[in-house]
């Protein structure tokens, strides 16, 4: 039920966005009547499209639910990234003429120049030319250059839109990053630990996502591997494909796989991703801790539930960063896996490292990471520290909302722990 009021205030949004970028695009290419008609219909269409594809499985097989939502969804973020863009440079628009406005008001107001006195009689004009033909008026400058900008608006927007759809999305790459640790033994000194994150299972991503994922995580040859929550996007039908994705993971690194849930794994149905994840092989780490290493030296691995669920009033749900260190000795040095970053704060005086996922780096960056200023703590992708603890975010692998992303590749990361 949340998801789908979630979906449906999505769904209005686009169709009020829709009706701005039609009323700008159909003025400015001059569309008659029969074009802004065909526009409004490829605009209503791919709103239907991704609400059937959102919604509508069962009624059509995948593969054409997963057309409609690829195609639906390369128009409608074609329309988000335009409206904003197009907003731009209306706001820009508005401000210059008022600032016309006012200096025409200030000029009105100076100083009345005085009729001079006893002007010489006027002379005799020569009659008029005959007139000639006149080329037509050229466009003014200044609605030349809106016109320019506006165009310029609606082919970024839809251009980034096609691109990130058919190519960003699938643009994996591997990220490494040193981590200093206070207190590994130096047995443990370059252990790698190989993060997948937000991975969204469901109707975009599928047996093609899930073999490029085992191929990376291959290629980054980690002793640990961790999956950071949003395993599955919204449908608990999926959780096979998590399974099955598990298994093929599990054998690929000496200390296997520990994974935590996320939010939208608590939407899809919290025990079935959960059941999911061990019958594949993974240590799920709910709010609990496992030792990693041996006589050599060791630390401790801990894993919280999502802070969304103590939102959702899941029962016992929510981080329980004390439970987890219950688990373990107290002297180890200490890695947390929490989905969400914005629990770092509270953390951060109880472990080394927070390892998160959540929030796609943006997954939508067009010049700009606008998710810089709406996430708390401006905490978005890389590493961040506090005091002396790390915080690293990891992009994600498949994606929330449009099946799309600008400016935010997907990844894996592959994060090298070293004796501080």
């Amino acid at each position: 039920m949340r998801f789908a009021a979630f979906f449906l205030f999505i769904l209005l949004v686009l169709v009020a966005l829709g009706v701005y970028v039609h009323r700008r695009a159909s003025g400015l290419l001059g569309l008659a009547v029969r074009g802004r008609r065909r526009l409004a219909v490829l605009l209503a269409a791919a709103v239907v499209a991704m609400a059937v594809a959102r919604l509508g499985r069962g009624a059509l097989p995948d593969s054409a639910l997963r057309g409609l939502g690829i195609a639906g969804g390369a128009v409608s973020l074609g329309v988000l990234i335009s409206a904003v863009l197009l907003g731009v440079v209306d706001f820009g628009r508005l401000l210059a003429r008022l600032g016309r406005a006012a200096l025409g008001r200030a000029g009105e107001a100076g100083p009345v120049a005085q009729e001079p006195t006893g002007a010489p009689a006027p002379r005799e004009q020569p009659p008029p030319a005959a007139p000639r033909e006149q080329p037509p008026p050229a466009l003014p400058r200044r609605a030349f250059l809106a016109q320019g900008a506006a165009g310029s608006a609606l082919l970024i927007g839809s251009s980034s839109a096609v691109y990130g759809t058919l190519l960003g999305r699938h643009d994996y790459v591997i990220e490494e990053v040193v981590i200093p640790i206070p207190g590994l033994p130096r047995g443990l000194d370059g252990f790698s630990i190989v993060q997948l994150s937000d991975i969204h299972l469901g109707l975009f991503v599928g047996e093609p996502e899930m073999r490029a994922a085992e191929d990376l995580v291959r290629k980054a040859r980690g002793d640990l591997i961790v999956m950071t929550g949003d395993l599955i996007d919204h449908d608990p039908a999926y959780a096979e494909h998590l399974g099955r994705l598990t298994r093929r993971l599990e054998p690929l690194a000496r200390e296997g796989v520990a994974a935590i849930p996320g939010n939208h794994d608590h939407f899809a149905g919290i025990q079935r991703t959960l059941d999911a994840l061990s019958r594949g092989g993974a240590r799920v780490l709910r709010n609990r801790g496992r030792v990693i290493g041996g006589a050599g030296g060791a630390f401790a691995l801990l894993g919280v539930d999502d802070v969304w669920a103590a939102r959702m009033r899941v029962p016992g749900g929510g981080p329980d960063l004390g439970r987890a260190l219950a688990d373990v000795p107290r002297d180890l040095p200490r890695v947390l896996l929490c989905h969400n970053p914005v629990f770092f704060p509270e953390a951060a005086g109880d472990v080394a490292l927070q390892l998160s996922g959540h929030t796609h780096g943006g997954q939508v960056n067009l010049l700009v990471r606008p998710a810089d200023l709406v996430l708390p703590h401006g905490y978005v992708a890389g590493v961040y520290r506090r005091g002396g603890a790390h915080l690293y975010i990891n992009r994600g692998f498949g994606t929330a909302g449009p099946p799309a992303r600008v400016g935010a590749p997907p990844e894996v990361s592959r994060i090298v722990l070293v004796a501080a």
